[in-house]
């Protein structure tokens, strides 16, 4: 048992008074009413379940009142009083590590230096939740204290279902967010349901607490354009991108790590965003080099970095439609554009359309919901016709997985070709789908549950010599991934990427995450490392996702609408060693778009965490090595068919390739 410092958790004995808004954080936007009458008594009910009946005429004034102002019950007078970030994990009271580390990692994500919205309980992307309202935390973080080794805990999208008996090679947790029938899975649906209290928008790593802040994302982004500029530029490792410009568009949760992942692969980037609070936070910050309000003088300073090859990035305080624009009447022609507005959830504050002000835009959601998507669709054309302009004048321009494209083709704008398809790529489609995860190459993560730096350095280390290692002796075909983050490693801490938890990130291939892992455990061991380690992934991976517009955007077997390999990834995690696992309906593209799933595993240097080792990250990476393969993907069948032979227990069905001759005179026969 852990007798950490932190308080009781639950439900608390005596009701605690209203709490009026903090307005020291940001605030989720008012969400539109979507409820009829029925629905709105039937909302106020099931929030009252978590109560005792001595309060239910109190609290059903209070939570009716919320829903009617800001379109969700939160339960805003629920929220503690304590601090609410990662602690050490000595800190927590529990009766065992592995709960306490998922405590920690469920306070990370609520985190104010962390989340996005944290009085809502939404870590990023606009409705990225980790608990529906704040009844949900409470009782969660309850059952996590109490919890022994021999149960589950089970979550429903926020609502902690309770504990239920298993065992002690059973997952803690097993979470789900948003899993409907699918039938009832547009954003129409999503609002409703959500208003009622029933489901939630988990994101990726936000319902499945493992998010790491924004450094999760920098090295994903930093690599995407290093490997962007390869090629569509012919750049080298060697020659850098130094006078490269990228433009782009994003400072939040997850988009602000554009600027800081620009400046490590040495361009220089132009980056819109609408809300001042998030361009503000991101320049306090160090990440965003510097701020301007005014085009003329951003160009101006754009074209000096460009001519001395600085590596900076130039926030502009404004909507991206303008900046697009104002470059083509400059006659500025971008190397590289793309954008990371949230349009996964356009409707409620991800997209902000231009000539509206952002509190304009904020106050409209809400006030007149009918007239703000007429002003996003009309937005969305503007702006998709700048990107074809400037496309015109030589930029290459991807889609980020934002569902960019997605919802400007359903505005009628001009993003496709002849044939029906995109007219441009998503960035997993032609970068990192081929160059990444079709080697088996994704975003591990780990972070230090004793909270101390002097860990962190330690893993950074033992992360650094096993992939010198393995770069020393790796095929050619993924040498420039290992060097890349051979380079990320280390200098990941004089980049000072830290925000919230003691955690890294880097991509790293199955051998690499394995080698890693074990080297973790064992410094545990030997006491090097002085307390576990939570291991993770972003759900934005090799096998975690699939997203025909994202992750499985490069598979071309007809396949990529179909949703198997995420969820065997879910269940082939439970029963391989993982502490906690997670199944997601959106994320990244949006509700119902998309099927992705995520785990944790909590190492403690034991025989144990070596087996679950071993078992579950192999697999967790070989399963969507295997599907990409079978989807006639080249270098994942050159990566699993090197796994084969390293391990005779994996025995994997390879596609017979079709000479397409013989396909070409059939269908010339038929015709």
């Amino acid at each position: 048992m852990l007798n950490g410092k932190l308080e009781k958790y639950g439900i608390p004995e005596s009701l605690p008074p209203k709490r009026e808004r903090d307005d020291s954080v940001p605030h989720a936007p008012v969400r539109p009413q979507v409820l009829t009458q029925k629905e709105r008594r039937l909302a106020v009910e099931n929030s009252l379940r978590y109560f005792p009946e001595k309060w239910h005429k109190e609290l059903a004034t209070d939570f009716l009142e919320e829903l009617d102002s800001l379109g969700h019950i939160y339960m805003h007078r629920f929220r503690p009083e304590h601090e609410i970030r990662s602690r050490s994990i000595h800190e927590y009271n529990s009766n065992t590590m592995s709960a306490a580390a998922i405590m920690l990692m469920i306070q990370n994500n609520l985190d104010p230096k962390v989340a996005q919205y944290p009085h809502e309980l939404i870590t990023y992307g606009g409705n990225g939740s980790v608990f529906q309202n704040w009844a949900q935390y409470l009782v969660t973080m309850d059952y996590l204290s109490k919890m022994e080794g021999d149960q589950t805990l089970v979550m429903y999208s926020g609502h902690p279902l309770g504990l239920f008996p298993s065992s002690s090679e059973s997952p803690r947790v097993v979470v789900t967010n948003g899993m409907v029938i699918p039938n009832y899975s547009s954003q129409q649906d999503y609002e409703r349901m959500n208003a009622l209290g029933v489901t939630q928008f988990g994101q990726m790593t936000a319902g499945s607490y493992m998010y790491i802040g924004p450094q999760g994302i920098v090295h994903g982004t930093t690599i995407t354009i290093l490997n962007a500029a390869r090629k569509y530029l012919g750049k080298t490792s060697e020659s850098g991108l130094g006078g490269i410009l990228y433009v782009t568009s994003g400072l939040g949760g997850m988009s602000g790590a554009q600027a800081k992942a620009a400046v490590i692969a040495g361009a220089v980037c132009i980056i819109a965003e609408i809300d001042p609070t998030a361009a503000k936070k991101r320049h306090s910050q160090g990440w965003l080099t510097e701020l301007f309000d005014d085009l003329d003088e951003l160009c101006n300073r754009a074209e000096k970095a460009v001519a001395n090859s600085e590596a900076v990035s130039l926030g502009y305080l404004g909507n991206i439609v303008d900046l697009l624009e104002y470059l083509i009447e400059r006659g500025i022609t971008p190397d590289l554009a793309s954008d990371q507005t949230s349009l996964h959830n356009p409707w409620l504050g991800g997209y902000i359309p231009a000539g509206v002000s952002f509190d304009e835009g904020i106050t409209l959601i809400s006030s007149d919901p009918k007239k703000f998507r007429e002003l996003v669709q009309l937005s969305l054309n503007r702006h998709v016709n700048a990107v074809n302009t400037l496309s015109e004048m030589g930029t290459k321009f991807w889609d980020y997985g934002n569902a960019f494209l997605l919802e400007s083709g359903r505005a009628d704008a001009e993003v496709f070709s002849e044939d029906g398809s995109f007219r441009y790529p998503s960035y997993v489609e032609d970068i990192m789908g081929p160059m990444c995860f079709d080697y088996g190459f994704g975003p591990f993560r780990w972070v230090c549950t004793s909270g101390t730096k002097k860990d962190l350095a330690t893993t950074d280390k033992i992360a650094l010599e096993v992939l010198e290692s393995l770069a020393s002796q790796c095929p050619e075909e993924i040498r420039t991934q290992y060097l890349d983050n051979i380079k990320w490693i280390s200098e990941a801490e004089r980049h000072d990427l830290v925000v919230g938890s003691m955690a890294r990130i880097l991509y790293a291939d199955e051998e690499g995450r394995r080698q890693i892992a074990l080297r973790f455990n064992e410094a545990i061991s030997e006491g090097l490392i002085t307390a576990p380690i939570v291991l993770g992934r972003d759900h934005h991976d090799v096998a975690g996702t699939d997203s025909p517009f994202r992750e499985t955007a490069n598979i071309y077997d007809g396949s990529m609408f179909t949703a198997d390999m995420a969820v065997h990834n879910f269940v082939g995690d439970s029963f391989r060693g993982a502490t906690w696992v997670s199944l997601h309906n959106g994320g990244g593209v949006g509700w119902g778009e998309v099927v992705n799933g995520g785990f944790g595993m909590v190492i403690d240097g034991s025989l144990e965490s070596e087996k679950n080792i071993d078992s579950m990250i192999s697999w967790d990476v070989n399963n969507g090595i295997a599907r990409r393969s079978w989807a006639r993907n080249a270098g994942a069948t050159f990566t699993i068919t090197k796994a084969m032979e390293k391990d005779p227990k994996l025995d994997v069905t390879l596609p017979k390739l079709v000479d397409s001759l013989i396909l070409d005179d059939l269908f010339e026969k038929t015709r």
